[in-house]
């Protein structure tokens, strides 16, 4: 069932529009076409353009929006790599709840599911517009459509792989607005054909310009290809999933970059290694805490800030400077997001993925003080490890520039989808389909060259732990340990270890609360507001 939530009038569409490029200065400068009549507005290339903008901005409503779902945390935090943290269990509540294992349909993230529907919803009258167009031409027709079907895609994968059985359809919903529910794998066939007719029609750019950069890509629909079949299991197609990422590779349009740790600055963002990323811009950012889905920045950095985050000047430096400040070089903030140490400590100790998307708060503290004299401390909340995911942390300036609460408007892109992600699937499916082992070898070589980790031999299990580090804090590992078939015998009761009060040893369970991970925690309970809604259409799932 999908209610007629938030659809907006193509009028109110217009008025909305942001430039998709991420940052423009010009983003929140598009004139209102509220003054015209609806009726034959959405002919014109410039008018579908306001279409397909409005179609894109659900991507970014996932952090906030009727609830907390910052698509990273919320999987990762049902793995073994990520802890929710904040002040305690009842701290943001229905996160703490999918990490224990024990969601309910009332404690739900039913601003995912609206979310996602909302983005379906306008992609689809991108299709119809484009379809309807007098003033476009057919090659322009096909274009428009594969773009609103790729990002049709990457919705329904957000509510497949939370929900699983959900409704689907392919044109936007009338009276009484109650789609037929589909199975998990009835979802999976019908989104699969899609991609497949996208990636065949070639109607996208292997790669964008800086100025387009966040419309969708031949590069964006082949990874949601790989995505999709890999989570699925679907040996029939693994063979295709590998002609797609060897798609990528051959196109030379991507590349690794040697400063790991500079792919997550802002100047990192639709770097070479970039294949797909949701767009946040903090100037002129209008989010605030009454209009979540407004243009502009993310709550991230300020949710996953070091709680209690303090530079302090040496007393050397203030008796030779009373007004002297430290340089602060990382923002606090709310506390959640503690990684945790057994996936730190299974970085080798030159690996650069370690200080380059993570930061040891001891470690730091002592490099810090050895640097400039300062010191640096936290307090450490709920679940505390020490150890915090940098890739995503605030730094200073990053919300410079908002217009509305300073907190909802971080500069910070969420990053979907990494040439290194290319190159990993791509040595998966050459095992998983028997292939050519050297090549196999070749792809991991190269992301474990630019981590300046040591040679391993490329195998299934080797695979599974090199995606654990190089992905900690993207929302990989969760389903990882379910496609691999591994859930069940990492995720148990307990969940690993967090520091104690005095911070002395790592002697506290990590998730107390937390059972058994079974099949049946594979799919989330459905939004109890959408069962109601469906009148007895819906079926929720078993969990």
């Amino acid at each position: 069932m999908m209610k007629a939530k938030n659809i907006l009038l193509y009028s109110a569409m217009a008025g909305m529009a942001l430039s998709l490029s991420s940052c423009g200065d010009d983003f929140l400068s598009v004139d209102p076409a509220s003054s015209l009549p609806i009726d034959g507005y959405y002919n014109t290339k410039a008018h579908v353009d306001e279409a397909v903008t409005a179609a894109y901005a659900p991507m970014a409503w996932y952090d906030y929006f009727e609830g907390w779902c910052p698509l990273f945390l919320v999987s990762d935090a049902q793995g073994d790599d990520i802890y929710v943290g904040g002040g305690n269990t009842t701290d943001q509540a229905e996160i703490h709840l999918a990490s224990q294992y024990k969601s309910t349909s009332l404690m739900n993230f039913k601003g995912a599911w609206t979310t996602s529907y909302s983005g379906i919803n306008r992609s689809n009258w991108v299709i119809k517009d484009a379809e309807e167009s007098t003033e476009l031409s057919d090659a322009e027709k096909v274009a428009y459509i594969a773009e609103a079907k790729t990002l049709k895609a990457f919705y329904y994968l957000q509510l497949w792989k939370f929900w699983g059985n959900v409704p689907y359809y392919e044109k936007n919903l009338e009276f009484p607005y109650i789609a037929e529910q589909l199975s998990a794998s009835e979802v999976y066939d019908k989104v699969i054909v899609m991609l497949e007719e996208v990636i065949k029609s070639n109607a996208l750019p292997m790669k964008e310009t800086a100025a387009r950069s966040g419309h969708a890509t031949q590069a964006f629909a082949e990874m949601l290809f790989a995505d999709y079949v890999m989570y699925q299991k679907d040996e029939s197609r693994y063979q295709q999933a590998l002609g797609y990422m060897e798609d990528i590779i051959n196109s030379r349009k991507y590349s690794l970059m040697s400063d790991y740790a500079g792919i997550w600055e802002q100047s990192g963002e639709w770097c070479d290694e970039s294949i797909y990323e949701i767009n946040y811009c903090a100037k002129g950012s209008k989010r605030g805490w009454g209009n979540a889905n407004a243009p502009g920045g993310t709550v991230v950095p300020a949710m996953i800030g070091i709680d209690g985050l303090s530079y302090k000047a040496s007393a050397a430096h203030l008796a030779e400077n009373p007004s002297y400040a430290p340089k602060q070089e990382l923002n606090g903030g709310w506390g959640f997001c503690d990684v945790s140490k057994e996936v730190y400590d299974l970085y080798e100790k030159d690996d650069i993925r370690r200080t380059g998307g993570i930061v040891n708060m001891a470690d730091y503290a002592a490099d810090y003080k050895a640097r400039t004299g300062d010191e640096v401390t936290y307090n450490g909340r709920y679940q505390n490890t020490g150890i915090f995911l940098l890739k995503y942390l605030g730094r200073p300036g990053g919300n410079d520039g908002v217009v509305a609460d300073a907190d909802l408007g971080w500069d910070n892109n969420q990053r979907i989808y990494r040439y290194s992600e290319t190159l990993l699937n791509a040595a998966e499916l050459i095992l998983r389909t028997g292939g050519d082992a050297a090549k196999a070898q070749g792809f991991y070589n190269e992301v474990r060259n630019r981590a300046h980790a040591s040679a391993r031999t490329v195998s299934l299990d080797n695979l599974l732990e090199e995606r654990r580090m190089e992905f900690v804090g993207e929302g990989k590992r969760y389903y990882d340990l379910i496609r691999f078939g591994k859930a069940a015998e990492v995720l148990k009761p307990g969940g690993g270890k967090v520091l104690n009060k005095a911070k002395t040893a790592y002697d506290v369970l990590g998730v107390p609360e937390r059972i058994q991970w079974t099949e049946s925690k594979k799919y989330l309970p459905i939004p109890q507001d959408e069962i109601e809604a469906a009148k007895g259409t819906l079926k929720q799932n078993e969990y």
